[in-house]
């Protein structure tokens, strides 16, 4: 339960495993808004 995350991209497809996904999880009580940030770096 990390704050970031960095996923390679390989072909413009994340490169991920066979079992592995990205999911966002909340774990407050409470209704609030949320920014989700993607940034792209590369050449």
């Amino acid at each position: 339960m990390k704050p970031s995350l960095t996923i390679p991209i390989v072909k413009r497809r994340p490169a991920l495993g066979t079992w592995q996904q990205i999911v966002f999880i909340d774990f407050d009580n409470r209704g609030r808004d949320r920014n989700i940030l993607v940034q792209v770096i590369g050449d």
